[in-house]
């Protein structure tokens, strides 16, 4: 028994290995799918109703936990560019017995 892996050079390019053009693909069988028709769907069901409490619920469940990081990261840059302003500026008193 003689074994030989296939390559692409050994292989010969007819019509049924080749892809079609585009419209033209093979049938698929054995796959049955099923969808609602988007004439029948309501894109926007129940997003005033119920989306907009759960918005508010979830913004007040998590504001205490992401807050706070969020403000203390906010006071420490505030802080380190008023004191990094300060030092860069001359001090008048370094220069008051110059001439």
């Amino acid at each position: 028994m003689y074994n030989r892996l296939l390559t692409l050079d050994m292989i010969e390019p007819t019509d049924s290995n080749m892809a079609k053009g585009f419209g033209e693909l093979s049938n698929v069988r054995g796959i049955i799918k099923y969808s609602i028709s988007p004439f029948e769907q309501r894109a926007f069901a129940g997003a005033i109703s119920k989306g907009l409490p759960n918005l508010f619920r979830r913004f007040r469940s998590k504001f205490f936990i992401v807050a706070p990081p969020f403000m203390i990261a906010y006071y420490i840059y505030d802080q380190t560019e008023k004191a990094h302003a300060r030092m860069m500026r001359k001090n008048p008193a370094d220069f008051a017995n110059d001439v």
